[in-house]
């Protein structure tokens, strides 16, 4: 193998892992944004009243 072909193969590994780590920080950028939003939608469907008080008569 000559100098050429190892350069060249090692910075399409290098591009290649460049990518992977770009595509990564993407997806945890927007787990995070959902995340969010899942913890206001349940924030808003809790109402504590409900349930507090339970009559019972036999």
């Amino acid at each position: 193998m000559d100098i050429a072909s190892v350069s060249t193969a090692m910075s399409a590994a290098n591009l290649q892992s460049d990518i992977g780590v770009a595509m990564l920080s993407k997806s945890l950028d927007q787990m995070e944004t959902m995340g969010e939003g899942m913890q206001k939608i349940l924030e808003s469907s809790v109402n504590p009243h409900i349930g507090g008080n339970v009559d019972v008569s036999v």
